[in-house]
């Protein structure tokens, strides 16, 4: 048994699909299915069933993954503390980002990091954040920025900025003619919303129901530039995320207003697991972006 069997047996247990497992450890499917079995013959158990199309795991199959799970994690700690022996802020290094962050933050940040560290090696990955907290968990990243909710309370999170909402209304609506609109006056309105999974969602809700606000459950958005059609096509009024506005304030038909009293944002931050030996390189990492930030969201004070 050696840790490239551990890595086969985890990723077929992730894709449940011999060949899609396969593809992701970038071996052929005969080397995956033979090196899983090997290991049968090697622990003397049976893994998997295979009287099915599916993948099915044993009770003891499960058991194993479970523990190669920990043990993968632990070998990532590991290379972690070994990668300390060398340039600190150098080699790959793998980020994740939540959909309502990365596309717009990346154009502010990414610059500014390949200037301050020219050695270091960006691997970008964007998912929903239950999805990159599973990631992170797992070690398939090293760290990610999202913004903060409950589910990552348990990582070290580092505050990179603060980002504003602002509400996108019609170009005719009643508003569209104002520089400031108050929270109160969201009171009985009703707000497109994104689905279910993104955490902006809730975080914009929270916001809305506390000024007396309620959500257009007829339809629920995708992504923020669905948001952004839905309301130039004048169906609703909407809460983004500042660095998805135009410096313009208005175009294509929506017009970006800022809301205040009180000023809703949501708190941007880098997060890494507990036992990663890598604080220093993160911490070099969250500088340079918060740095990158201050002239576009507001300061972690």
């Amino acid at each position: 048994m050696n840790i490239r069997d551990l890595e086969y047996l985890v990723a077929l247990s992730e894709h449940q699909h011999f060949r899609k497992a396969a593809e992701a450890c970038f071996v052929s499917q005969p080397t995956l299915s033979g090196q899983i079995r090997k290991l049968e013959d090697e622990l003397g158990v049976v893994l998997l069933e295979r009287t099915s199309r599916k993948v099915l795991f044993t009770d003891a199959g499960m058991q194993l993954v479970r523990q190669a799970q920990k043990i993968l994690m632990e070998v990532k700690v590991l290379e972690e503390m070994a990668s300390q022996q060398g340039e600190e802020m150098s080699g790959p290094l793998h980020v994740g980002f939540i959909p309502t962050v990365g596309p717009y933050l990346l154009p502010h940040i990414v610059p500014a990091i390949k200037e301050a560290f020219p050695e270091l090696e960006l691997f970008l990955h964007e998912a929903q954040t239950h999805q990159l907290v599973q990631q992170l968990e797992e070690g398939k990243l090293d760290c990610m920025i999202l913004a903060t909710v409950k589910e990552t309370e348990h990582f070290i999170e580092m505050p990179l900025y603060y980002e504003p909402m602002i509400l996108a209304v019609p170009e005719n609506h009643r508003w569209s003619k104002e520089k400031e609109v108050s929270m109160d006056s969201l009171q009985g309105e009703t707000l497109l919303m994104l689905a279910d999974g993104h955490c902006l969602r809730d975080q914009a809700m929270g916001f809305c129901f506390a000024a007396g606000a309620n959500e257009d459950s007829r339809f629920r958005a995708t992504s923020l530039e669905t948001l952004r059609n839905m309301v130039a096509a004048e169906t609703g009024i909407t809460l983004l995320p500042k660095l998805s506005v135009p410096k313009s304030m208005h175009r294509d038909g929506v017009v970006y207003i800022k809301a205040v009293d009180p000023e809703p944002q949501r708190l941007i931050t880098l997060d890494y697991r507990p036992g990663s030996p890598l604080r220093a390189r993160y911490e070099k990492l969250a500088g340079v972006i918060a740095t990158a930030m201050k002239a576009t969201c507001n300061a972690v004070e």
